[in-house]
């Protein structure tokens, strides 16, 4: 199983601290962000090979990073050298794809996310599902709904319909970034591009997907931490107690 570490975002909110260097490399406590999140998955065995997209402007800094880690790392750089000139999430999966000739079940993560729980959790949910599937976490405010990706679910976590920063959403849960996709549906991306599917945000495929086969939802087991400035930033490190087995 490969994991794929989306990481080729400019994070402009953040600046100065990230205007010459990646969001995901900033540290919480005493690791990276990046650390945190691979350090985890690890424990559970699964996966063969880490792939971290990166921009043009960044790559530099994952490739030395990818020195320190004992794990297999490959770093990816997509060409871009702006956020005006962005992929978006699902072309950065799909030139990953086919520049490496994936053809394996995949675990695809942002790689900006502080999680107080295991991923392993969702990996051994995933296995047992044997379909591609997404985490979901209950939120109230309709403001924060409608800025992510909303999931419809029935009484058997089956995805029934997800939209992407819906103005009416149909439901109270919300979808982090984590998904896993089987290797039959990771290369189902470029007939999802080819029908509208939007590139931009990663749960546009999901969207897409769940109308053409079955997509399991499991509910988050725990907080995720949002730094989206340099506010938020200061908050978790100052809150975070690193994760919980």
């Amino acid at each position: 199983m490969k994991c794929l570490i989306l990481a080729a975002g400019y994070a402009t909110r953040l600046y100065p601290l990230t205007e010459n260097f990646p969001k995901p490399l900033l540290t919480v406590g005493d690791k990276t962000i990046l650390d945190w999140l691979i350090d985890d998955i690890d424990e559970a065995g699964l996966i063969d090979e880490y792939v971290v997209i990166s921009n043009h402007k960044f790559a530099h800094h994952f490739d030395a990073w990818a020195k320190t880690k004992p794990q297999r790392i490959t770093v990816l750089d997509d060409g871009t050298d702006s956020n005006e000139t962005r992929l978006g999430a699902v072309k950065d999966i799909e030139f990953a794809i086919d520049q490496l000739g994936i053809a394996d079940d995949m675990l695809v993560i942002a790689g900006d996310n502080v999680l107080d729980f295991s991923l392993t959790k969702f990996l051994r949910y995933a296995v047992d599902k044997k379909t591609s599937c997404i985490m979901r976490y209950y939120e109230a405010e309709k403001a924060r709904l409608s800025k992510s990706g909303v999931v419809e679910i029935d009484e058997n976590d089956l995805v029934l319909s997800m939209q992407e920063k819906p103005k009416e959403p149909r439901s109270t849960w919300c979808c982090p970034p984590f998904y896993f996709y089987t290797k039959e549906d990771a290369h189902r991306i470029p007939d999802a591009i080819a029908v509208g599917c939007g590139t931009d945000a990663p749960g546009s495929y999901i969207a897409w997907l769940c109308t053409q086969t079955h997509v399991h939802a499991m509910e988050m087991p725990g907080k995720r931490y949002d730094i989206g400035n340099l506010e938020s930033y200061e908050a978790v490190q100052k809150a975070y107690r690193g994760i919980t087995k």
